[in-house]
């Protein structure tokens, strides 16, 4: 293990981490429904007052909270304290409707970097490494979240933000990044980057921390065989925290939950009713730990399953499996759900690049979808022939993955656009 490795909090036994949970819950419950006329509100109408809540087997009786009632308790509703005592804020990415914002106090912020710091150390960093942050950094979470981590380790922290590519790679090799910490559309650009400019031999990188977005385990494997590196996933939203709520170690057997500061459910996304272990569902966090802005049980639209068993690692926090899909991600299409992962899965097993762009629309009442997938350089090259035939392969492979026709269209390199930070993966027409 690293430096700023917690032994005694991450590989507690589990009566000690339910204990830890039981405790926070009720001190969260009785907080907000004292301090927080919202809450006190939605509890009134679920018919339930703290004294109902004797521990973590009664948090079925408390309502959901989404990110509907986020946008309407805009901006200071939800506060747990008064505004004297936070010290920041963070906000989402969204530019539609009422933006989601989160309060920090210094001690929510020292959680939230120790959550940073425990990935980065499961990354296998450690004070001598030099940890490249290129996830944006202002209101956004990315950035700062593995800031504060990176200085708990003991990191030299280069705090490079999203863009500027050329700059980007300057650092890297001037200053030895060995660490690169940024969304895994970014880690597929800058790898493409550095074949373009022949570097290879002065990237000293050994790992890399990607989150922020849905990313399937053969893009992975794509970005692990093109820098050299072994990638590692991390979790996080700013309603709950931002980065480091869980995070993959060395096993990368699922992503350990900081269990010391977060309750995990798992609940079908229909019913609302809790899913056992191993069962995919919706993933629906309380925050008991955090002072400034806690929420109870909030459905992050997540989906995923969890276990409990201790890992190979040593670590006993609960894991999550990497991120399936967001259930409002999910399309709808002729009937059938369809999630992006699974069009870059194919994509990538068909030894196609990670850039891509699905293109759903409505034509005479029937829904159509188009990928749009570019070439490789050698590919490029080929005959008009050559190049259908691919596309015939994998319009094959897609309609076996999904059981529906797409179009596909093979498009030249550099032709999509390419992302400096989330990427658009999906233009759907028919909400336009």
């Amino acid at each position: 293990m690293g430096k700023y490795f917690q032994e005694d909090i991450e590989t507690a036994s589990r009566e000690t981490i339910e204990q830890w949970q039981n405790d926070g819950l009720l001190d969260v419950v009785k907080r907000v429904y004292e301090n927080v006329p919202f809450y006190r509100k939605k509890m009134e109408a679920a018919g339930v007052t703290p004294d109902d809540i004797k521990s973590t087997a009664d948090i079925s009786k408390l309502p959901f909270l989404t990110k509907d009632d986020l946008r309407d308790a805009y901006p200071y509703d939800l506060l747990a304290l008064p505004l004297k005592d936070c010290v920041r804020i963070q906000s989402t990415s969204g530019t539609t409707g009422k933006r989601v914002v989160d309060f920090y106090t210094h001690g929510d912020i020292d959680k939230w970097g120790n959550g940073c710091a425990r990935a980065i150390v499961a990354a296998g960093g450690t004070d001598e490494d030099v940890c490249h942050v290129s996830y944006g950094y202002g209101l956004f979470t990315g950035g700062p979240g593995l800031n504060d981590g990176s200085h708990k380790v003991g990191c030299l922290t280069l705090p490079m933000s999203s863009g500027n590519t050329d700059r980007q790679l300057q650092f890297m090799t001037d200053l030895g990044s060995t660490i690169l910490c940024c969304t895994p559309s970014y880690a597929s650009y800058l790898a493409e980057s550095i074949h373009e400019r022949g570097i290879q031999d002065q990237i000293k990188l050994k790992a890399g921390i990607f989150g922020a977005e849905a990313w399937s385990e053969e893009m992975r494997h794509d970005i692990e065989e093109k820098l050299g590196i072994k990638a590692y996933d991390i979790y996080g939203l700013t309603e709950i925290e931002g980065p480091g709520v869980a995070f993959e170690c060395e096993a990368q057997d699922g992503m350990h939950i900081c269990e010391d500061y977060f309750l995990p459910e798992i609940v079908d996304p229909e019913t609302l009713e809790p899913v056992p272990d191993g069962e995919i569902g919706e993933l629906v966090f309380t925050s008991f730990a955090k002072e400034a802005f806690p929420l109870i049980r909030y459905r992050t639209k997540d989906i995923t399953y969890i276990t409990r068993e201790k890992c190979k690692c040593g670590r006993t926090h609960a894991r999550i499996h990497r991120l399936m899909g967001r259930s409002d991600d999910m399309m709808i299409i002729k009937g059938v759900n369809v999630y992006p992962s699974q069009i870059e899965e194919v994509l990538i097993k068909q030894g196609m690049p990670a850039n891509y762009q699905l293109i759903v629309d409505r034509v005479n009442n029937s829904d159509t979808m188009e990928v749009l997938v570019e070439m490789t350089p050698e590919m490029f090259s080929d005959t008009i022939g050559a190049i259908a035939d691919k596309e015939k392969e994998i319009i094959a492979a897609l309609k076996s993955m999904l059981g529906i026709y797409a179009k596909v269209k093979l498009v030249e390199p550099k032709s999509i656009t390419r992302s400096e930070g989330k990427a658009v993966r999906v233009i759907d027409k028919r909400k336009i």
